[in-house]
């Protein structure tokens, strides 16, 4: 037995560094490992995808395309990785490293291309990336409508699209689209959302002659702009991108914008976080052909228009209240068809494949002029 103070290391002294450096340096070999293995298995999955959908066209059975990306799939894929995370990192740290991880191997079956709300720099390309991951070819649109033609097109497999800030509302041109769109709502994300004064290097704070934004982040600094800039032309243009692009080619012109937009444009903040709101949050949606089947932990979204007639709109919201379903969004917008109608839309928790949402919807069916299902898809994850 060894004596105390005979120079002896203690079994609980801590291990050099270089120790503790050449097991991470294992872990990491065994990490790539894993990826690649992973990877592997992509592929094999894409080769039999495309083998049964080669065998179904043979036999000419329509519409039996391979389907490389199902959302379903990986919501619940995320959902039980942060489920079974015990840390030290948090479960949405761990959750953004698989996202970009599946984005990657699902590159390999099939680059998925989707369009969005451009130009880049933008906040919904942020969101684009947030949940396809930096493997998708992310193609920017100049506005909401073109981002829902490309889709309708087949010239993008999906789109990403504004659709409610937590401070300033609903984005209505993206609900006037779903009126007379046939796409389907596959998908949420939600940004916290940070906006930045931005400037080209040719403009100082006191050289400002006019401030740049989409009208929603405008609304979102109004009071900062108010107290900061009093009397300095506010102008909206079509994205924060394209007011970035602006304020890095015009001297005295400035932007609201966030990061991805410094970044790309090689803007200076004068300004960090001039939202009036320090929980500003916009929800995008993902816009697709297809209608996505049920993950376990789904939204809902429709469109309905009831008779003019007293107690309508309690017509329409009792059959969820009767069957304990909770409504997570209602908003109006002026029916195209009739002057003073209006048409709701109305999103819920659960989807049109449970059997208590479809009994909702067939009790709908009784009380409306209109229903629209623009469907179910995955809460958001991230």
């Amino acid at each position: 037995m060894e004596k105390p103070g005979s120079g002896t290391k203690s079994s609980n002294q801590p291990r050099q560094l270089q120790q503790v450096r050449d097991e991470i340096d294992s872990i990491d070999r065994e990490i790539q490992g894993l990826i690649n293995r992973r990877a592997r298995c992509a592929q094999e999955v894409a080769d039999i995808k495309m083998a049964d959908a080669q065998i179904a066209r043979e036999k000419g059975e329509p519409g039996q395309d391979a389907v490389f990306y199902r959302p379903e799939r990986e919501a619940q894929v995320l959902n039980r990785i942060k489920e079974r995370n015990d840390g030290p990192l948090n479960e949405d740290r761990v959750a953004f490293i698989f996202r970009e991880i599946m984005s990657a191997c699902l590159a390999l079956e099939r680059p998925l291309q989707v369009a969005y709300l451009g130009p880049e720099g933008t906040f919904t390309q942020a969101a684009t990336i947030k949940h396809f991951g930096h493997a998708v070819v992310s193609i920017p649109q100049g506005t909401i409508d073109s981002v829902f033609n490309q889709v309708e097109a087949e010239d993008c497999n999906y789109g990403v699209v504004p659709v409610e800030n937590s401070t300033e509302g609903m984005v209505s041109h993206t609900l006037d689209n779903f009126m007379d769109s046939t796409l389907k709502i596959c998908g949420e994300v939600e940004m916290h959302i940070h906006h930045h004064l931005l400037a080209g290097s040719h403009t100082s704070f006191g050289d400002i002659q006019r401030v740049c934004a989409h009208q929603q982040a405008l609304a979102q600094c109004r009071g900062w702009l108010e107290h900061y800039l009093p009397g300095i032309e506010l102008q909206a243009v079509s994205s924060n991108g394209e007011a970035a692009r602006l304020a890095a080619v015009q001297t005295g012109t400035v932007a609201i914008a966030g990061d991805m937009a410094a970044d790309q444009y090689g803007l200076e903040k004068l300004h960090q976080n001039i939202e009036d709101s320090a929980h500003n949050t916009t929800r995008f949606l993902v816009i697709g052909r297809d209608e996505i089947p049920p993950s376990g932990a789904d939204k809902t979204s429709i469109i309905v228009s009831s008779r003019n007639k007293p107690g309508a709109l309690f017509e329409l919201l009792e059959p969820f209240r009767d069957a304990g379903v909770s409504l997570t969004r209602i908003d109006t917008r002026p029916s195209k068809t009739e002057k003073w109608a209006y048409v709701f839309f109305i999103e819920f928790e659960g989807h049109l494949q449970d059997s208590q949402i479809a009994e909702i919807m067939s009790g709908l069916e009784e009380h409306s002029i209109l229903l629209k299902p623009l469907g179910s898809y995955p809460k958001a994850v991230l």
